[in-house]
């Protein structure tokens, strides 16, 4: 039987930003026209959003979320390291990225023999040109197996051998250029699973903030993502089909938690900590029936469309009757959302 290493991080894009910008979701939130006026300054936010603002606008806050941030990524890496898996399997969303107009699978196996890409940020916090290049490989042997194993268990899953519009989506690129904060190279082949986490969303937003130049109708609306229960029995599904492999293989689940910017209930200013927390506890302690029971509904209504990679996860720890050996919850509310890690190693 091969060994499967369970991990969770975010891949919050200002991360490769420096800390003076690390607050840049929320100024542009703040931009809204339809946001109230009482919280058109801080004076109107809750006491910890004023106490995390302070009066440079977040950026020593931003200091102390990198340092939480950077340290769980390395506890994750040195876990990573130290199980030297045959290749990382890789769940993240896709935000209008790869997948447009053309086509949105709920799901798809990117089985591309290698992978190169480039740096998102224009001045970032590694100084690297976004001519710069990065090379991964892939495991294209891995993805063949592992969709026709998804097939024959009835999972219709979508798979590529080369990318359509883009050559890695940031779920999947950050959390390599995270993974290897330091810069002492990723040398393990990476297996990406996209997720139409964004759902209804993906294309009448771009996958990303909304615009305050025009109001989405019902018809404007894409379909919906996955449900939560389907991505869940998918992530088992996987597990299962892995754990039966000669491959030596690390799981990972790459998003941010619940967003300000697609939180209508708190207008769009920041996360629905709550809502977070309640299934942070449920993966804490191994409840998974909460994950595949969770309401498509309640996923839209608390902004949390990126937990979707997630439901994958939690039910590859279901189907493996495995509980996570650390997790780290990191709470904030001024930089869009909260922030997940986890580390279940096999037994």
């Amino acid at each position: 039987m091969a060994e499967i290493l369970a991990l969770g991080i975010s891949h919050y894009p200002p991360l490769s930003g420096h800390d003076e910008q690390m607050s840049s979701i929320l100024k542009g939130m703040l931009k809204n026209p339809e946001l109230p006026e009482p919280l058109r300054s801080p004076q109107g936010w809750p006491a910890g959003m004023r106490e995390e603002w302070g009066d440079d606008e977040g950026t020593a806050s931003a200091r102390k979320h990198r340092e939480q941030l950077v340290g769980e990524m390395r506890r994750v890496r040195a876990e990573l390291d130290a199980f030297n898996p045959d290749f990382v399997l890789i769940w993240g969303d896709d935000q209008h990225e790869n997948f447009r107009e053309d086509v949105v699978p709920p799901f798809c196996v990117c089985a591309h023999p290698s992978f190169a890409f480039h740096p998102r940020a224009v001045n970032n916090v590694w100084d690297e040109p976004l001519e710069q290049t990065f090379h991964v490989p892939g495991h294209q042997v891995a993805g063949k197996a592992l969709v026709k194993a998804l097939i024959e268990a009835e999972f219709d899953v979508a798979y590529s051998y080369k990318p359509l519009h883009h050559p890695l989506g940031h779920a999947f690129s950050n959390a390599i250029f995270y993974l290897d904060y330091d810069r002492k190279g990723f040398p393990y082949p990476i297996l990406p699973v996209t997720v139409n986490s964004y759902g209804r969303k993906v294309i009448c937003q771009r996958g990303s903030r909304p615009r305050f130049d025009r109001k989405l109708t019902e018809d404007d609306l894409d379909p919906p993502a996955p449900t939560p229960r389907r991505l869940f029995d998918l992530g088992g599904e996987i597990a299962r089909i892995l754990a039966a492999s000669p491959w030596r293989v690390a799981i990972l689940a790459s998003s941010g938690w619940s967003h300000a910017f697609l939180s209508a209930k708190t207008h769009l200013l920041y996360p629905d900590t709550q809502a977070d927390l309640r299934l942070y506890e449920a993966l804490r302690t191994g409840d998974y029936q909460t994950w595949r029971d969770y309401p498509a509904s309640a996923i839209e209504d608390s902004g949390q469309q990126e937990v979707l990679n997630w439901s994958c996860l939690a039910g590859a720890l279901h189907a493996l009757d495995r509980k996570p050996k650390e997790t780290a919850f990191i709470e904030t509310w001024i930089f869009n959302s909260s922030k997940v890690f986890l580390i279940a190693p096999p037994a």
